[in-house]
């Protein structure tokens, strides 16, 4: 079996060689190569320009032997087409300038053609897939409606997501507006990135984990549903990816996707039991561990591969994003270790 076979035969929960590995924002600044890129390009000149993000996309892909490339974006920039005016604050990370936070900002929002008004995406997404030459397969991904919802609400990042919530529970019919737009208009751009020719798409949702059970499913489950039902045409995997889910992993579930991406704050043995056998999974080390000393970070991938339990549909990541600092020679001695541990 060759690398490029691994990560498409997990998420059909296949068999494989060895259990596959990538990293969330493996492309980023934990890696030389890429600091040296945005020390004359800003993070949206880079998303937005197709020869600059397919470069930032290989490099990590040049430097490990990962199974599988994650195209360089962001989450928020297909909400850009849709009227919302985005910055990336020096310091803050990604600011919005016209929070949507009644019913005209929310009918303001407009459905928008993705080849038209994010053709950068589509077009990075063509040149890495010509690049890498089938050598590992290429990942798209969007943002879940409720993270989005929560980043143009909140107008930027937020530690209690007050107003998201006041919304949720003051005015669900408008929510139910913001949230079927936001549904529709990613299956669009996850449909426009497939036929640009990304081989499996993740979905994102980093803040869901603020919500109690009963919230994420009568308020968020239907339109996650919604955006994945809208995929099941493409004939690609999707991995349904969110932080903090521990307390809905079964309505998670309901909501769709072939692979679903669990954080470290639950075991993996026993995240994949309550998710039960019909569904791959992905995780779940701690970006942390990665900073910790070689024979801690050699128990904690043996744990997670243990737990696993060579089960076919297991893809190895992180429970979140590579961390800034991160030293680059544990990220090499983590993807060596989890082919080696793990061969069949």
């Amino acid at each position: 079996m060759s690398r490029s076979d691994r990560f498409l035969l997990a998420c059909q929960r296949k068999p494989v060689d060895c259990t596959p590995v990538w990293f969330m924002r493996q492309a980023g600044r934990y890696m030389k190569e890429y600091r040296e890129v945005r020390k004359s390009h800003s993070i949206l000149t880079i998303c937005k320009t197709p020869d600059l993000a397919a470069q930032v996309t290989l490099q990590p892909i040049k430097r490990f032997d990962l199974d599988a490339a994650i195209i360089f974006a962001d989450i928020l920039l297909p909400l850009e087409p849709m009227g919302i005016q985005l910055e990336f604050a020096k310091g803050e990370g990604p600011v919005i300038h016209n929070p949507v936070r009644d019913a005209a900002g929310v009918g303001s929002l407009q459905p928008f053609e993705p080849d038209e008004k994010t053709p950068f995406v589509m077009e990075a997404i063509r040149i890495v897939r010509r690049e890498l030459d089938g050598k590992v397969p290429l990942i798209g991904f969007c943002g879940a409606p409720f993270t989005l919802a929560s980043y143009i609400i909140e107008g930027g990042h937020s530690d209690h997501y007050l107003r998201t919530k006041r919304m949720m529970l003051h005015a669900p019919g408008l929510w139910k507006e913001l949230m079927t737009k936001l549904a529709d208009a990613m299956a669009a751009y996850l449909r426009a990135q497939i036929r640009a020719g990304a081989q499996a798409v993740q979905i994102f949702d980093s803040w869901v984990g603020c919500l109690n059970p009963e919230d994420y499913r009568e308020h968020v489950l239907p339109y996650t549903r919604r955006m994945i039902d809208g995929l099941k045409k493409e004939g690609v995997p999707v991995i349904h990816f969110g932080t903090g889910t521990s307390g809905f992993l079964e309505a998670m579930r309901e909501a769709g996707g072939n692979v679903i991406g669990v954080d470290w704050r639950i075991n993996l043995d026993e995240a994949w039991k309550r998710l039960g056998p019909g569904v791959a999974i992905q995780g779940n080390l701690d970006p942390v561990i990665l900073f910790g000393p070689m024979n801690e970070i050699e128990r904690r991938v043996h744990d997670i591969l243990r737990r696993a339990g060579n089960r076919p549909g297991h893809i190895f990541n992180l429970g979140h994003g590579i961390l800034p600092e991160t030293p680059v020679e544990n990220v090499a001695a983590v993807v060596e270790l989890v082919h080696q541990s793990s061969k069949r």
